[in-house]
């Protein structure tokens, strides 16, 4: 099964990536293909974090184990860690951690489940914008973190009137690449 992935940016409006990958890919390849599309480096302890309807963090898949994991808290690591054992029914939320010094992140949702079309390489199969900077600069403010379990999510967005559907995906104009 074939999985899409719609990746955005809160910082940079215009900014979208469709991005098509094996269910049976590991979170490091969906890593490495983020890293390359964005032009980044690889070089932060980057993380995935499996959210909820509501943005709240329900399990992290870590690039390296660090040690701080907590004790109730299993640890998934990207390289052992297989898309499909998280990622299963469309419209799931996974925000990917690009800047954890800065606590900056995109959002991504599981837009679509493709069967009999098997993705041997991930692509990116869509593509508006122009990421952002990798790292901040001294002016540039940190991004809002997805809420934990304990947080208020009406801050997330910025604003506590989001609507849901206030985001058109069809309004991005994405080209073909």
């Amino acid at each position: 099964m074939t999985q899409k992935l719609t990746l955005f940016s809160q910082e940079v409006d215009d900014f979208v990536l469709e991005l098509k990958i094996d269910a049976d890919a590991t979170f490091h390849d969906l890593h490495r293909l983020i890293q390359q599309a964005c032009g980044y480096d690889d070089t932060q302890n980057h993380s995935f974090l499996i959210c909820d309807e509501d943005w709240r963090i329900r399990h992290r898949i870590r690039q390296t184990d660090t040690g701080d994991t907590a004790i109730d808290e299993d640890l998934y690591l990207m390289d052992e860690t297989p898309l499909g054992d998280f990622l299963e029914e469309e419209g799931q939320r996974v925000a990917y951690v690009y800047d954890p010094e800065g606590q900056r992140f995109f959002l991504m949702e599981l837009t679509e489940n493709i069967f009999g079309q098997p993705q041997p390489e991930p692509i990116v199969s869509r593509r508006h914008g122009k990421a952002p900077a990798q790292y901040l600069t001294e002016e540039d403010e940190p991004a809002t973190r997805p809420a934990s379990d304990e947080a208020d999510t009406a801050d997330f967005y910025g604003d506590e009137d989001f609507e849901e559907d206030e985001l058109d995906m069809e309004g991005f104009e994405i080209s073909e690449q």
